[in-house]
């Protein structure tokens, strides 16, 4: 079998991989929770052949294995869903149940597009008695970012050589630099409480601990690295007006380009917090939720996903499907279409566009930056690592929204999930084939964390 075989072959497995993501786009389970999905994932891959193995401690998550010897390369896939995004696949705003979960991420792509690469490259492995192994990975929580986090402390990772990643977008992309790292935190005062207004200098108030860290956090905004982001919530302001709230709490997310600069963020917003504490004669409990790191870059997975998007051909679509496309579109701001389309496709100029149907340039791609967070990177920080974005939405739709829902159930999602698991298989080929260019991409993984080692943000504080 040459590369276009197995290629043929996904082809004809095609609409099983659609309808496990229909499947999983129909039960949206969000994090915690993905008992169906990960039941659906581990059902495709035992009937195939693969050797499930649960991850000890972490609810849903386990990695299915197939072949023998080195590379083993690991393909990242997810499942969870986001609350309060259902949708039907519309292009009006439709809730199937409301303020129920939806898969506004599209995960319900991203996994079946691994589990579609594996089964071809299994056939290859089968067919050819070639040398490798692969292993799908069930990851759950990643909305929460801490599920593969929690994964790489259980070791589920360990013997793994290089490992593929991608996500749903509006362009086809191939990224050599992705995501902010992140801290999920919050800070719980705990006061006394009194009559507000019979005995107010009995209380000490919680929330006034609260108001003073926001007020400090804001301040510390002027103060910190350009592409840092500091938001916040207030999830427990007290309860009736004429008590003094004797607790309270605020949940933080701090981002920067990279984890030593949220680290650091992260040290002089519990000063703050302390401080607010000492202001009002309260004290401060700090809960780490989760933590994650940004991708690490590596040249060679980059110039290998890069060649194998531009050999493979991408989606062509229906009138139907561009029309579907535009009517989403008239439900967004014109002005973030077009950003989108300057942004990734600068020679277009004013051209109204629904669907990105080209490859982003890859010196465009190698600088583009991305500025949410996602637990994915971590695996970069403990093996080699590529990183990819499909056309799955619209340009102008952005993810977490119920337009990113409707389309991650429809045919245009669909059509970006194919084209990404015919990457992987591409990708796979290659390093099962061209040893040389697993050797390039970990000597160079080893280089850059020569220097600087992986410590689980789990342990940060």
């Amino acid at each position: 079998m040459d590369k276009q075989d197995v290629l043929n072959y996904l082809d004809e497995i095609s609409d099983e991989v659609k309808d496990l993501a229909f499947q999983v786009w129909s039960n949206p389970e969000i994090s915690t929770e993905e008992a169906v999905s990960s039941k659906l994932f581990k059902e495709k891959l035992t009937e195939n052949g693969f050797k499930i193995v649960n991850t000890k401690g972490v609810n849903y998550g386990f990695y299915a294995e197939y072949g023998q010897g080195s590379p083993v390369i690991a393909i990242l896939g997810e499942y969870d869903a986001l609350p309060g995004l259902s949708q039907a696949i519309d292009t009006k705003f439709n809730p199937l149940k409301e303020n129920g979960p939806g898969h506004g991420c599209g995960h319900n792509l991203l996994g079946s597009a691994g589990l579609g690469s594996a089964l071809a490259i299994k056939r290859y492995l089968e067919k050819t008695n070639t040398k490798g192994t692969i292993r799908f990975y069930g990851c759950p929580e990643e909305e929460r970012l801490d599920g593969k986090v929690k994964m790489i402390k259980e070791d589920a990772f360990e013997g793994c050589d290089i490992a593929l990643s991608w996500h749903p977008m509006n362009a086809n992309l191939a990224a050599k630099e992705a995501f902010l790292a992140n801290n999920s935190i919050k800070f719980k005062f705990f006061g006394t409480s009194a009559h507000a207004a019979q005995s107010p200098e009995a209380g000490r108030s919680a929330l006034d601990a609260v108001e003073l860290m926001n007020v400090g956090a804001n301040y510390l905004r002027e103060h910190v690295i350009d592409k840092a982001r500091i938001h916040y919530t207030i999830t427990n302001g007290g309860g009736a007006p004429n008590i003094v709230p004797k607790e309270a709490e605020s949940w933080y997310f701090v981002r920067a380009p990279h984890r030593k600069d949220v680290e650091e963020i992260t040290n002089r917003l519990i000063k703050i917090a302390k401080g607010a504490a000492m202001m009002t004669e309260t004290t401060v409990e700090v809960e780490l939720i989760s933590g994650c790191y940004e991708i690490l870059p590596n040249e060679t997975l980059f110039n290998l996903t890069y060649k194998n998007m531009m050999e493979i051909e991408r989606p062509k679509y229906t009138d139907d499907e561009l029309q579907f496309a535009e009517d989403i579109q008239k439900t967004l701001n014109p002005d973030t279409i077009q950003g989108e389309i300057k942004k990734f496709i600068p020679s277009a100029q004013d051209e109204k566009l629904c669907m990105h149907q080209d490859l982003v340039d890859k010196e465009i791609a190698g600088s583009a930056s991305f500025t949410g967070s996602s637990d994915s990177g971590d695996v970069s920080w403990i093996m080699p690592m590529n990183f990819m974005l499909t056309a799955c939405w619209p340009l102008g739709v952005a993810a977490h929204s119920w337009q990113a829902t409707s389309s991650s159930g429809s045919s245009l999602g669909m059509k970006g999930m194919i084209y990404a698991a015919e990457v992987f298989t591409g990708i796979m080929y290659d390093l099962l084939n061209e040893p040389k260019l697993v050797e390039e991409a970990i000597s160079e993984f080893n280089k850059r964390t020569e220097k600087e080692k992986y410590i689980s943000p789990l342990d940060s504080i």
